[in-house]
């Protein structure tokens, strides 16, 4: 087989056996694509002769135009592919099986201080229908911790206003019950009442999920990013995040006001502590900040 057959057939495979997102499979033939276009260009030969001297070759040209995440990623789709090929009998090793990769700087996730945030979401404008909603969802961001794609899949039913408290199914679909406080049930009370019936209008498809955009459909991952970047343009506000800031948000200023790390784990929906653990690097960092600012021998130095 030459590389575009090798190429054609195990993107069929991907896209039929594997089932993987459109998306996804772009992502794969891309990298292949580069890894065949650097061989022709160095003129390697072809997919199923490479070598893991020739691997190695490529790992060093990749890092001197990738950064390292960029290199991991390419590194793994290849490597994905030789498996496939070892598998199917068409080559006889992965040349990149035992390739050294480049470590990823972990960088702190991005927060918001608890006065920036309490300032933010005051500010939101609740006087029409689409207001008002986007004040409810940047609530629960905050006030539940969520990830964007929980929040845009939860469903009326799934808060409990009794035990103030929210159903959320996280990744790989785990569910997990996280508490709402009361200013966020109140909020999401009035959202439902006054808000979200004027938006259903709007559809023809009866739909049971809490947030729908201006058209009455489900509010989708993209629509919360651009809410909020209209938002910050609208108050004129300095704040570089993203809508993922308000899950980081409510971790940091939860570790801040002593609660323990292992139940902000379960908050979160973390599967393994060293995941939640990041956090409290971020929540050190804000001890020595105020230390510096408030301690006066800290701030006569300063």
């Amino acid at each position: 087989m030459n590389n575009q057959e090798i190429l054609d057939l195990y993107q069929d495979y991907l896209e039929n056996e594997k089932q993987y997102s459109n998306n996804t499979v772009i992502s794969y033939v891309t990298d292949i694509k580069s890894l065949i276009s650097f061989l022709e260009q160095e003129d390697l030969g072809e997919l199923r002769y490479l070598t893991n001297r020739i691997a190695k070759f490529y790992v060093t040209f990749l890092y001197n135009r990738y950064d390292p995440k960029s290199i991991r990623r390419k590194i793994s789709s290849v490597r994905t592919l030789f498996d496939y090929l070892l598998e199917d009998g068409a080559v006889k090793d992965n040349p990149f099986k035992n390739i050294v990769l480049p470590k990823i700087d972990k960088k702190l996730p991005k927060f918001i201080y608890e006065d920036e945030m309490v300032d933010f979401l005051n500010h939101i404008d609740i006087d029409t229908p689409i207001g008002l909603r986007n004040k409810t969802i940047f609530e629960l961001l905050y006030g539940c911790g969520l990830r964007v794609s929980e929040l845009t899949n939860l469903k009326i039913n799934d808060l409990d206003y009794v035990k103030q408290e929210i159903r959320v199914y996280g990744k790989g679909s785990v569910e997990r019950v996280v508490p709402v406080h009361v200013f966020a049930i109140n909020t999401v009370k009035k959202y439902l009442l006054e808000s979200r019936p004027i938006l259903k209008i709007k559809s023809e498809i009866e739909s049971n999920y809490m947030f729908i955009n201006h058209r009455g459909n489900q509010l989708t991952a993209r629509g919360v990013r651009d809410i909020l970047s209209r938002e910050i343009k609208k108050q004129s506000s300095t704040l570089n995040i993203s809508p993922h800031s308000f899950r980081h948000s409510f971790a940091t200023h939860l570790l801040n006001n002593g609660v323990d790390l292992r139940i902000v784990q379960e908050l979160l929906g973390h599967v393994s502590l060293s995941t939640t653990q990041i956090y409290t690097k971020i929540s050190k960092e804000k001890l020595q900040d105020e230390y510096n600012k408030s301690h006066p021998r800290a701030k006569k130095i300063l």
